[in-house]
């Protein structure tokens, strides 16, 4: 075993047992559950625009607890969702239990072992600030799809706060002190969490420009962003002040391209 592997291989379980642990609470933190209503709407309109209308097999990693999940099998698609945490896949299991359009498997989104050409789409959502090999993921993800398949991520730069963020972030703060903290949300394992961004790849924070190398290296063509700002503004909708305000913390973006 390489010194290179064996680093990987430690920092995929921290990875691991940290999203195990985070499955017992992850639907209640706010931002990774999609409720029904004006913010599931906004996910699927994004997916629906990047991805077309005609009912696709999708591969969807690190599917959590199946909240994406949920919004690609409302647009009809069949999903194959794979997570490494199986406490994560239980509950994603649980939800949608008995809906043929859905297979859930133990796997390793950086190495999916999936058949080579098998999906007209690979979707994530807040997968690729954790990858421990972002080369190897991104050449496995080429691999999956069609001719023409394509590839949409949702993720954001967690390192540091938006300019405005920032503000946003110290609000946040106040209302903790008076209120109390919300232990669902992500901080309640902060020093794991902390830890674990500092030995990534992309723990100083993932931006597009930071991606385009590997996108590019991977073979896919006509890359594509937009802003993630319509899903915010819906879960401002129905959010309370601490959780509308973390919506301008960080800078989150969407990106779709295609396999030539």
């Amino acid at each position: 075993m390489s010194e290179a592997f064996g680093i990987n291989h430690g920092l995929k379980e921290d990875i691991r047992d940290y999203w195990s642990e985070r499955s017992k609470t992850f639907d209640l933190a706010f931002g990774h559950r999609i409720p029904p209503g004006p913010e599931l709407d906004a996910w699927a309109e994004a997916a629906r625009q990047h991805l077309g209308t005609k009912p696709l097999r999708v591969l969807e990693l690190a599917c959590g607890t199946g909240e994406v999940t949920n919004v690609l099998l409302s647009l009809g698609h069949e999903v194959t969702a794979l997570d490494f945490s199986e406490h994560m896949l239980a509950v994603a299991r649980r939800k949608h239990a008995g809906n043929p359009k859905a297979r859930f498997i133990l796997a390793d989104a950086e190495n999916t072992m999936e058949p080579d050409g098998d999906y007209d789409a690979v979707v994530c959502r807040h997968l690729v600030w954790t990858l421990t090999d972002p080369k190897r993921a991104f050449s496995d993800w080429y691999r999956v799809l069609r001719s023409g398949g394509k590839l949409l991520i949702f993720d954001g730069d967690w390192a540091k706060p938006a300019s405005f963020g920032r503000l946003a972030l110290f609000a946040v703060g106040l209302i903790d002190r008076v209120l109390g903290k919300d232990h669902h949300y992500d901080g309640a394992l902060s020093d794991r969490h902390q830890n674990i961004m500092t030995r990534l790849p992309f723990g100083d924070g993932l931006t597009v420009e930071k991606l385009q190398p590997f996108i590019e290296g991977a073979g896919f063509v006509d890359v594509q962003t937009a802003s993630h700002a319509p899903i915010a503004a819906a879960q401002r909708k129905t959010a309370d002040l601490r959780n509308r305000l973390r919506t301008y913390v960080y800078r989150r973006f969407i990106l779709s391209c295609r396999k030539a």
